[in-house]
């Protein structure tokens, strides 16, 4: 990754030799969630084939992504290897953002919290 960045990044295959166009192709896409959110430690990507399955579904993209606060994880099968990898980015893309327009909105929207049998002062 970068020099600048403590960012990390594990590649792994499972049944699935890794080449080093395949491992440059994941660090390409993945790059663009380390653009959106600055907090990730950590992402994971595990490619798994299945020679076994039928061709739909025979290859597995698993993504893990580190962060402060809950982790997050994604799973998608497709019958290709770069396109399992293009829809587990895209996947964990809309997961960060969504977190992140969630936190924004409970930032700026506090709601109000009742006290049921706490006696507290009236205000004058």
């Amino acid at each position: 990754m970068n020099s600048q960045n403590s960012h990390e990044l594990i590649v792994s295959g499972i049944h699935l030799e890794l080449t080093p166009s395949l491992k440059i192709y994941v660090k390409e896409k993945t790059d663009r969630l380390f653009r959106h959110e600055e907090r990730i430690l950590r992402i994971r990507v595990e490619l798994e084939c299945d020679a076994q399955q039928e061709v739909a579904s025979r290859f597995k993209a698993k993504g893990h992504v580190m962060i402060n606060g809950p982790e997050l994880n994604a799973t998608v099968t497709t019958d290709e290897c770069h396109k399992a990898i293009l829809l587990l980015t895209d996947k964990l893309d809309r997961m960060l953002r969504r977190r992140s327009r969630l936190q924004k909105e409970k930032r700026n929207h506090p709601h109000m919290t009742e006290f049921a049998d706490v006696a507290l002062p009236k205000a004058v």
